[in-house]
């Protein structure tokens, strides 16, 4: 099969033609018919979240937000069958573990990632281990590049907003307007809270008032935590992270009213590695709360792909561009740049 496989941090993907990927006794194979490619491929790319573990052996496949048709099953697989068509949470789960089986497999203790644990879907072909318990049918109403729209940042954004408890009316921030922050804004806005897009971009801010933002703060131009205070009068009561640098960390929760709650969803760059200093005393004295977001529970599939399939979450609004295979690198470069805008699909492998 073609794939694009990364040989060298920071350097030009390579298309080559590698072994089909064959299942095991609980796999399937699934032809790939669309692969969104994420920020989280990018930092992969950079050889970024070594202190996560998640920096793979060179050479790999990138690529975990995709959906397709499935080819193949291994003998022991009962649920999922040939022509099935299936999108698959980028965390891969074992299914039998205690948070498996109380219905948070995206806490998994034996949690595995494509893309970096397995090899991913910039590929014609990928194999989906336990694909029983990991892969997820699709309705009819759900085409492929709107499940791979799904497939990650989407999914990241919606468990985030859930993360947040957010209630209808509710003022929420989100830092970051780009695939996660888009479609938190848009998956708050269907709640029927009070979005405000934070971002350094105006196309971008420009991009979140049409999925639902009712105000927008440039970051470059503005103090943030002041400006949302203004207009919240006193606070957002949610804030998301939806970047993971150590200015948006602190923004967000600076930006709380009195028993607010920060969702962090952004994963942090080289620069941070993972630790930032926090405002602890205000953290107490206003009793905030600072709660972390992965991913998307297999269980909550149900009611995202629900939703979806009415038309009241649009994911496929969100995607600005379908690209060739051999464009892959292109992409990843230009969001070393900040350029990309939504998402961008691989549609033709």
């Amino acid at each position: 099969m073609r794939a694009a496989v990364v040989v060298e941090h920071r350097k030009p993907l390579e298309i080559r033609e590698v072994p089909d990927p064959t299942p095991g006794p609980q796999d399937a194979i699934v032809r790939v018919e669309a692969c969104g490619i994420c920020r989280s491929d990018w930092h992969g790319w950079m050889g970024d979240w070594t202190w996560l573990g998640l920096s793979p052996q060179l050479p790999f496949i990138p690529g975990h937000e995709f959906a397709g048709v499935v080819v193949e099953v291994g003998k022991e697989v009962k649920r999922i069958r040939v022509g099935d068509r299936v999108t698959v949470p980028f965390h891969y789960a074992c299914g039998h573990c205690s948070y498996c089986l109380s219905g948070v497999p995206n806490r998994c203790e034996d949690l595995k990632i494509f893309g970096f644990s397995l090899d991913g879907a910039y590929a014609q072909y990928v194999r989906i281990p336990n694909a029983d318990f990991n892969a997820i049918k699709l309705p009819e109403g759900v085409d492929s590049v709107t499940a791979a729209a799904i497939g990650c940042r989407y999914m990241t954004g919606y468990h985030a907003v859930i993360r947040g408890n957010v209630q209808p009316g509710d003022w929420v921030a989100v830092h970051g307007a780009g695939g996660v922050g888009l479609s938190a804004i848009q998956t708050a806005y269907a709640i029927g809270a009070r979005v405000i897009a934070v971002d350094i971009d105006d196309a971008k801010l420009e991009i979140a008032r049409r999925e639902g933002a009712v105000a927008t703060v440039n970051a470059r131009r503005e103090s943030v935590p002041g400006a949302i205070r203004e207009i919240t009068r006193g606070g957002a009561h949610v804030s998301i992270d939806a970047l993971g640098t150590r200015e948006t960390i602190l923004n967000s929760v600076l930006c709380l009213r009195k028993g607010g709650r920060h969702v962090q969803v952004g994963l942090t760059g080289q620069e941070e590695q993972g630790m930032v200093a926090l405002p602890t005393d205000l953290i107490v004295s206003m009793e905030l709360e600072f709660v972390g977001s992965l991913g998307n529970p297999h269980p909550q599939y149900q009611g995202l792909l629900a939703l979806v399939e009415q038309g009241r979450l649009k994911p496929r609004s969100l995607v600005s561009r379908t690209v060739k295979l051999e464009e892959a690198s292109d992409v990843l470069q230009a969001m070393s740049e900040f350029r990309t805008v939504g998402f961008t699909v691989i549609t033709e492998f």
